[in-house]
């Protein structure tokens, strides 16, 4: 596969490896659920989909929007922050590409830390470095590893596992990918040929770079995916 494609395939592959790591039987919360795209990793687990369910797919029409939105299969409607379920009453939690989009995602980390056991899974991914999309609901344009290396122990959760997706070579692949849909829409213009040329030329570079890279994720990666155990 070429450079900056692999952004939301590598993070699914992550989730359904970690998500095997829950017992079978297990409850799990998916917070800010969406879709429920994930929901197919956890056949095995007594699954619960929350959202707000404010977001109807078109926002305010800035930045990137996806157009259809379905929401009609949530059990729990209700603000992230404010989840109307008894402390402790979850084995496991993930929330998915969410944080970006809360106004205050420490205050979602502490309702968290409430909502699961002793013991409990966290799983958390959200970008590293997002564009504007799903806006108005889009507050942040992404979180470092000391966000989470910070807040998560505050609130008695250890993190046993901190995965860099992708790197700085990818990333700017990824945005290379973008260039034909950006300039269509705000410049009225697609690439030339000797532009896409350009383009692939950068592409296969921004590969080979990607191959022997040695820790450039350090300044910059599509995002971090991240697991915890509720200590106390």
């Amino acid at each position: 596969m070429l450079a900056g494609r692999r952004n939301e395939t590598n993070r699914a592959e992550w989730l359904e490896k970690t998500l095997t790591k829950i017992p079978p039987g297990a409850r799990i919360l998916d917070a800010g659920a969406g879709e429920l795209k994930f929901k197919k990793f956890c056949s095995h687990l007594k699954y619960v989909a929350q959202d707000f369910a404010e977001y109807n797919g078109k926002g305010d029409g800035a930045g990137l929007q996806p157009g259809d939105w379905d929401q009609t299969r949530l059990d729990i409607v209700c603000d992230i922050c404010n989840i109307p379920e008894p402390d402790k009453s979850f084995d496991a939690i993930m929330c998915v590409e969410v944080f970006e989009h809360l106004p205050n995602p420490i205050a979602a980390i502490k309702e968290f830390s409430r909502l699961l056991r002793v013991g409990g899974y966290l799983i958390l991914t959200a970008p590293f470095c997002s564009l504007t999309h799903m806006s108005p609901f889009h507050f942040c344009t992404g979180f470092n590893r000391y966000f989470y290396e910070k807040h998560l122990p505050e609130y008695g959760l250890k993190i046993s596992e901190l995965e860099k997706n992708g790197n700085f070579f990818e990333f700017l692949a990824q945005e290379i990918w973008r260039i034909r849909y950006m300039a269509k829409r705000y410049a009225a213009k697609s690439p030339n040929p000797l532009e896409m040329f350009a383009m692939m030329i950068m592409l296969n570079m921004l590969g080979r770079f990607s191959r022997a890279d040695t820790g450039s994720n350090e300044i910059l990666c599509y995002g971090y995916h991240v697991l915890a155990r509720k200590e106390r």
